[in-house]
């Protein structure tokens, strides 16, 4: 019997127009055997939040170059809370300043990856936040926070 596959959305909430990175991540979540919805360029977070509820995922992937990671992260997180979804995981790459990371933690987003982040240590980290994580050893060290 094979465990359901971890549902991922990836979102690019904001005026942000780059999705280059998003796709990069989607595609290689997707090759490691996980199903990933991506929402496409310019979602607001009601929209993003609705559609994790509704495609019933494990994870929210935020994409967020554009600076507005403090605005963004946590109206997110609210809308999710706000729709029954508060038990879904968040978790942001992009432009994060290593200042902000804490705040972002403390809001409750599980991982940031920031720029240079291996899909090799996203797909890791991800697996782990969903309990999923393969038990062997020499195992990729998680995404840095």
């Amino acid at each position: 019997m094979s465990e359901k596959p971890i549902r991922v959305l990836i979102a690019k909430p904001g005026l942000d127009g780059h999705d280059r990175g998003a796709k990069v991540v989607a595609r290689a979540l997707r090759d490691a055997g996980m199903e990933v919805i991506y929402t496409g360029l310019r979602q607001t977070p009601e929209q993003i939040a609705a559609a994790a509820v509704q495609e019933d995922v494990d994870v929210v992937g935020l994409s967020i170059l554009s600076g507005a990671h403090n605005v963004l992260v946590p109206e997110v997180i609210r809308s999710l809370k706000e729709r029954g979804g508060e038990e879904i995981a968040v978790v942001v790459g992009g432009i994060i300043p290593e200042k902000d990371i804490d705040g972002l933690r403390q809001q409750g987003v599980k991982a940031v990856f920031l720029p240079g982040t291996s899909t090799t240590d996203t797909v890791s980290e991800i697996r782990r936040i969903c309990g999923s994580a393969p038990t062997t050893a020499g195992a990729p060290a998680p995404a840095q926070a």
